[in-house]
């Protein structure tokens, strides 16, 4: 693909995933469409085994982005980092196609590891907001990261995963499409546990008085006699 056709998709991917986008003109100011140009050529000078060079083109994009993309990193077509500042995509990160991710999510590894230890990501997944996602397992497609959940272990297809740590809440055999950017009305198993011990506490109340009541009948029945 040629730079000017790259260019064109770049545009399209961000008018496309954000409803602000008034005008192409709008997008080359967009941090997402920045360091992804950047992006793509570090990955192509870090292939090639130029490492220097390919750390010097990715960080000149940090400091202009607030994104830091390693140029080892595999990227498929489509990622948008939606804002932006803080997103951290590790080394040896693979990320599939049409991926959105909100700012300050980190794709990083444990630092116990040696060879493949950032996260894979399949096509269509969804990290929100302050998200971590840490080790080197995959998360399946079509899958959502809830706001400042920390996700240590493997997430299969389809699913959508809250929480610290993460936990999958929902997970059916309905896809989850990429247009569906909902980072809000997520399932919030924190509070459904809470619910579920209020419950039962008020269960466990009912059924102390009940005992408390049975006790008294019977004391009362023993001083008579």
């Amino acid at each position: 693909m040629g730079m000017i056709s790259y260019i064109k998709e770049e545009i399209n991917v961000v008018k496309d995933r954000d409803p602000a986008i008034k005008s192409n003109w709008e997008v080359l100011l967009y941090p997402s469409f920045k360091v992804m140009l950047s992006y793509r050529v570090a990955h192509k000078l870090y292939t090639k085994k130029h490492y220097f060079m390919a750390r010097w083109v990715s960080q000149r994009a940090v400091r202009k982005t607030g994104i830091e993309i390693h140029p080892g990193a595999t990227i498929g077509k489509g990622l948008f980092i939606d804002h932006g500042s803080g997103v951290i995509i590790g080394e040896t990160a693979i990320l599939g196609d049409n991926i959105t991710l909100y700012q300050g999510v980190t794709l990083g590894g444990t630092g116990k590891e040696k060879g493949k230890r950032h996260p894979t990501l399949k096509d269509n997944v969804m990290v929100s907001a302050g998200a971590k996602v840490i080790g080197s397992f995959t998360i399946g497609e079509n899958s959502k990261i809830g706001a400042g959940s920390v996700v240590l272990e493997e997430v299969p297809p389809n699913c959508t995963v809250v929480g610290v740590p993460g936990r999958i809440v929902r997970r059916d055999d309905k896809k989850v499409p990429r247009e569906e950017l909902d980072q809000v009305h997520l399932p919030d198993p924190v509070l459904n546990d809470i619910r579920e011990l209020q419950i039962a506490n008020f269960q466990l109340h009912e059924q102390l008085l009940a005992m408390e009541e049975r006790l008294k009948k019977c004391v009362e029945q023993n001083c008579k006699n």
